[in-house]
């Protein structure tokens, strides 16, 4: 197992974030956003800018964190409009992906990776047999553009799309037949629909694995929202990562786990002592030092 950081979860600051992982040893990076730019919008400059960055540290891509199929599937919902988290990713119709991958393509080029993270459309309800063989069939065309250039999509279980646990996630890859789709298991979304995401999600989606995002959270009920999720520092919440790591181990696992911190404590190095999103990830970057020493 190899520990990367998708860098936004720190800092925009590219060259800060790429620092602070220094410091823990890290040495595979996630791209997500940079300076406050989606990597899908990246340009010439930045794109030479943030090479520079990797190149000077000894670092590595391991992935692109993409946008690529967080829009609607449905014909009537054909706007620009978010139903979920974007990154500052400019929100876009499913007329648009196909620029947004060879856009993102050329990127991955650049950054000498393979791995293209993308999700499975916004989740307007449960997903049925019918929305998900939808689904496949609007992959179908990306798909084939990824196997001629090369590339892998690494489908993560989003709480906010379709695809969103590791039991739909299993279900839905039995619509593929393509070398070309890999799947990211992310337990802290699989935890964030109700799913037990250890052992449950886990053991369904593990023979598609190909990559890994971590990050832990509790549930709890509040007036406003009902019972939901709570990002919290890692190891601390309720997703239940010591079991999952000695699992990873002992399934042979030799691929790359990316934090995605999403928890900035109340308290920090932040202006008039708030927390921030470094102070989150330092902390969960202490936890995963010692787990996955073990």
């Amino acid at each position: 197992m190899k520990l990367s950081v998708i860098t936004d979860e720190i800092s925009q600051d590219f060259e800060h974030a790429l620092d602070v992982m220094c410091e823990y040893g890290v040495r595979g990076a996630e791209l997500r956003a940079l300076w406050n730019t989606n990597i899908a919008d990246l340009d010439e400059e930045q794109t030479s800018r943030a090479l520079r960055a990797l190149h000077q540290r000894g670092m590595q891509v391991v992935a692109l964190a993409t946008p690529l199929f967080k829009c609607d599937l449905e014909p009537a919902g054909d706007t620009d409009s978010a139903a979920g988290p974007l990154h500052l990713a400019r929100a876009s119709t499913m007329q648009q992906q196909q620029q947004i991958l060879e856009r993102c393509a050329k990127l991955a080029e650049c950054f000498e990776t393979s791995n293209l993270r993308i999700f499975s459309f916004w989740r307007k309800s449960a997903p049925s047999p019918e929305i998900e063989k939808r689904i496949a069939q609007a992959f179908q065309q990306p798909l084939a553009y990824a196997e001629q250039n090369g590339l892998t999509f690494l489908l993560e279980n989003e709480h906010a799309c379709y695809v969103g646990s590791g039991a739909e996630t299993a279900r839905f890859m039995q619509h593929i037949s393509s070398p070309a789709l890999k799947v990211v298991w992310d337990p802290g979304n699989a935890f964030a629909l109700g799913e037990t995401a250890f052992p449950d999600g886990y053991e369904a989606a593990k023979p598609w694995m190909a990559h890994m995002h971590v990050k832990d959270a509790v549930r709890i009920t509040t007036p406003e929202l009902g019972t939901h999720a709570k990002w919290c520092v890692m190891g601390q919440g309720e997703v239940g990562y010591e079991a999952q790591f000695e699992a990873l181990r002992r399934d042979g696992y030799t691929g790359w786990i990316s934090l995605e911190t999403h928890f900035k404590p109340e308290k920090g190095t932040g202006e008039n002592g708030a927390g921030t999103a470094e102070d989150g990830s330092r902390a969960c970057l202490d936890y995963l030092q010692r787990a996955l020493a073990q």
